[in-house]
């Protein structure tokens, strides 16, 4: 089913809790409905966004873009093995959600992404990733409507150029590709990943190394370091964690010897840019209605009437000092719809 919009507010459909209107929103609940979207709804000049979880995205106070909203739920056990499942999504489900069924039916490979807030369709063009994993690691293929091409298309892993927060789906086909659904493959025998910060700790804190404990784990931990984003309205990280020449680390570290980095290769190292920004004098800084989080300096909040200006204002600020102190460009996360 189809239904339209006009002056349609998306203050609710952002997790940063800006206002915003759409000129103009189409929503549909099946994946074939996207032929009828791109023939009857939508003019081949059209200018249009998906938006689903609104999870990763900055939006303007009016979008003049048509903006689509894919209501597509429900997944399905394609095949099972003694070792593993395929497992088929569509592009609506609440990701936190399948994982959640993925941990109760010991299904496992994305414990360690447990409370990212998004829709699963998201998942792919983000390559979504935390404390050691990405989404990329576990998917199969991407299938979903071709908007030039007019016509439903399957990615396999190996053709998804899945990088660190990118994938060919933020890239190549970011103007012409609408996910419908996801493949994952995941495992029925244990491969912990316990290996990043404080896990390991928090696990032995709740009875021991277990699925479901690696997950409550998780939870805790990111709801102790990122704010709550139905009380603080924020997009998680707002920044790439950059990397940079080992030779560039090295001089940094004759002022300032704690800053940590994390090998890349044999030439490159990762620099948290939650420490750039600390470091650079950013945490818990506000500027205009927008700041830095007081406890987590990767995150930018919205203090309650933030705009699209405000956040990027703030971006803009901190991405200059870290410039000025340390020479490195610093990548915003968050899609900017402008």
């Amino acid at each position: 089913m189809i239904t339209t919009g006009n002056n349609i507010s998306l203050k609710q459909f952002n997790t940063f809790g800006i206002e915003s209107i759409a000129s103009k929103l189409i929503t549909f609940s099946e994946p074939n409905d996207c032929h009828a979207v791109f023939n009857e709804y939508i003019q081949p000049h059209e200018s249009w966004f998906v938006l689903a979880g609104g999870s990763n995205v900055l939006l303007p106070s009016r979008i003049h873009s048509t903006i689509i909203q894919p209501k597509l739920t429900g997944y399905h056990l394609l095949s099972e093995t003694t070792d593993c499942v395929e497992i088929k999504v569509n592009a609506g489900v609440e990701w936190d959600d399948f994982v959640e069924i993925c941990v109760k039916n010991n299904w496992h490979g994305i414990e360690n992404l447990s409370a990212i807030p998004g829709h699963v369709g998201a998942a792919p063009i983000q390559n979504i990733g935390a404390y050691g994993v990405e989404a990329g690691d576990k998917i199969k293929s991407v299938t979903g409507y071709h908007v030039i091409n007019k016509e439903f298309q399957t990615y396999k892993k190996e053709d998804c150029e899945f990088g660190y927060r990118t994938s060919v789906f933020k890239t190549k086909l970011k103007t012409c590709f609408i996910i419908t659904s996801v493949e994952f493959t995941l495992n029925k025998h244990p491969n912990f990943n316990l290996t990043y910060g404080n896990i390991k700790n928090e696990v032995e804190k709740l009875g021991g190394i277990s699925l479901i404990n690696v997950r409550l784990a998780i939870v805790s931990i990111r709801h102790s370091k990122l704010p709550d984003y139905k009380v603080m309205g924020n997009a998680g990280s707002f920044f790439k964690n950059p990397v940079v020449s080992i030779d560039l680390a090295n001089t940094i570290k004759t002022n300032y010897p704690l800053m940590p980095s994390y090998p890349i290769n044999d030439t490159a190292v990762k620099v948290p840019a939650g420490w750039l920004i600390e470091a650079s004098g950013w945490k818990g800084r506000s500027l205009g209605n927008a700041a830095v989080h007081s406890e987590q300096a990767l995150v930018l909040i919205n203090k309650g009437s933030a705009t699209s200006k405000d956040v990027l204002e703030l971006a803009h600020a901190i991405q200059n000092d870290v410039k000025i102190l340390f020479g490195i460009d610093l990548e915003m996360e968050v899609n900017i719809l402008e």
